[in-house]
């Protein structure tokens, strides 16, 4: 079915849940399995009170902490990760990756970590959805969490 899996993560609830379904699935099919991060780099803050290099440095430590956790879980069921960060718009960046590792399916949260939590669906999967040549699995992290609760 799918021979290589690429999970895009920001460290969100949703995100987290997608991690999870991403490793249990390439685990089930014994794919490879890969997996993103992006910097965003858009920002509602282009002023004086944000110092855009300290922004980036704190966004790319946090990127790189999902990713490392991501790997931790990863290998605690036999399975490597191939990981990397990227800076730019994040759909853009996601579908880059997906064709740069020709990956056969993209896991991604509902919603991202953005301010914006009620959205139905979050802007940046709405956009990989729309323009992703390939399978988008769409993971709600309550979703995820009710089946937890229920097993």
């Amino acid at each position: 079915m799918y021979d290589s899996v690429l999970v895009a993560t920001d460290g969100s609830d949703d995100a987290t849940a997608a991690t999870a379904h991403a490793i249990s699935l390439a685990s089930d099919l014994g794919a490879d399995l890969y997996a993103v991060a992006v910097v965003e780099s858009r920002t509602d803050y282009d002023n004086a009170i944000v110092d855009p290099e300290e922004r980036e440095r704190t966004l790319r430590a946090a990127a790189e902490d999902s990713l490392a956790t991501l790997e931790e879980r990863a290998r605690a069921v036999d399975l490597s990760a191939e990981t990397t960060v990227r800076a730019g718009v994040p759909h853009e960046e996601i579908l880059a990756v997906a064709d740069r590792w020709d990956v056969d399916a993209i896991v991604v949260g509902a919603r991202g970590s953005s301010e914006f939590k009620r959205a139905l669906l979050g802007s940046t999967v709405d956009a990989v959805v729309r323009f992703a040549d390939r399978p988008v699995l769409v993971v709600d992290g309550d979703d995820e969490a009710d089946r937890r609760d229920a097993g």
